[in-house]
C-alpha cells in the first residue's frame, strides 16, 4: 500500500501575536489555522494531532454561556464549522474517527487533542513527559492541558486521569520510528515531551510536520519562539533542531499555525502521495 498523507482542515483561533513571536510581536489579534494529519500507511491509520473542540474549548474559555465566536472574550477564539471538526473533515474521506488506528500528538494541548478521544479504537502513541504533564500540570499550564477527556471518559473536563480512553497505550521517549517512514522527532521547549513528526513518501520529498516547536515559517525566519512554552532554551534549539533537520532529509516543513502558508496546502479530499 501506497503511504497518503492528508491534511485535515480544523478551522482556526486567534491570540495575541505577541504570543505567536515571542517578544517579536508585533502585538495584536493574530487568527491561525489549526489542521490534523492523517496519514495512511500499510501498518495502519496514523492521525497525527486531532484539532480543537470548538464546544468544549467556548466553555472553557466563556464559562460555559458563549456559543457565537464574536463573544469569547479575550485574546483567544476559536472559529469552526461543523464540517471542520474532525468527524467532519474524515466524512470527507468515507471515514470515521473510529477507523484511525494510531492517535499521536505533537503534545496535549488542547488545540491538538480535541477529537482524541472520539477515536474509540486507536492505540494511543505518546511521550512520557507529555503523558505526565497533561496528568500533573503545573498551574501555568493548566488551561493548556484542559482538554483531557481522552485520558479518563468518567472525567470529561475537570480532575486528572491516570489511563488512555483509547484501549491502550504506548509511551515513547527520544526520537522513534513508528511505522516504516513514520518517525517522530524530539522537539521539547514548548511543551516537555513535544515531537514533530517526519514522513516519508514515494513520490515527492519528505514531509516534516513541526507541531507546536514552529508555528510558522516567520518563526524559523527571525528565530523567534512561540511564546507559550515551559523552557525558552530548549524552544529555541527545537527551532535550530527543526533547520538541521529539514537539511538533512531534504524534507519540507509544514507549519502548525501559518496563516500565510496554510492557503498553499493541499487539503481533504487532496492528499499527498
Amino acid at each position: 500500500m501506497e503511504t497518503r498523507v492528508t491534511l485535515l482542515d480544523g478551522g482556526a483561533m486567534e491570540q495575541d501575536g505577541m504570543l505567536m513571536f515571542w517578544m517579536a510581536g508585533p502585538s495584536g489579534p493574530y487568527r491561525f489555522p489549526v489542521y490534523s494529519v492523517l496519514i495512511e500507511h500499510a501498518e495502519g491509520r496514523f492521525l497525527f494531532d486531532s484539532g480543537v473542540d470548538k464546544a468544549l474549548f467556548t466553555r472553557l474559555v466563556a464559562g460555559g454561556t458563549q456559543t457565537d465566536d464574536a463573544n469569547v472574550p479575550g485574546a483567544l477564539g476559536i472559529f469552526q464549522s461543523e464540517r471542520q471538526t474532525l468527524p467532519g473533515q474524515l466524512d470527507l474521506l468515507g471515514l470515521a474517527p473510529r477507523d484511525i488506528t494510531y492517535v499521536m500528538n505533537s503534545h496535549y494541548h488542547l488545540d491538538h487533542v480535541g477529537g482524541n478521544a472520539l477515536c474509540c479504537c486507536a492505540t494511543t502513541l505518546c511521550h512520557q513527559a507529555e503523558l505526565d504533564a497533561i496528568n500533573h500540570p503545573h498551574p501555568i499550564e493548566a488551561f493548556g492541558y484542559s482538554d483531557n477527556r481522552f485520558l479518563c471518559p468518567q472525567s470529561p473536563i475537570d480532575g486528572r486521569a491516570t489511563d488512555i480512553y483509547t484501549p491502550r497505550f504506548e509511551a515513547l521517549c527520544g526520537d522513534v520510528e513508528v511505522a516504516k517512514g513514520l518517525t517522530l522527532l524530539e522537539t521539547p521547549g514548548h511543551t516537555p515531551g513535544h515531537y514533530s513528526l517526519l514522513v516519508r513518501l514515494a513520490r515527492r520529498r519528505p514531509m516534516l510536520f513541526t507541531g507546536d516547536a514552529c508555528y510558522s515559517k516567520r518563526n524559523l525566519d527571525i528565530m523567534a519562539i512561540p511564546g507559550p512554552h515551559v523552557d525558552p532554551k530548549q524552544a529555541y534549539g527545537s527551532l535550530e533542531r527543526l533547520k538541521q533537520l529539514a537539511d538533512l532529509h531534504d524534507a519540507e516543513l509544514f507549519y502548525s499555525h501559518d496563516r500565510e502558508s496554510w492557503p498553499s496546502y493541499v487539503k481533504a479530499p487532496g492528499s499527498y502521495v
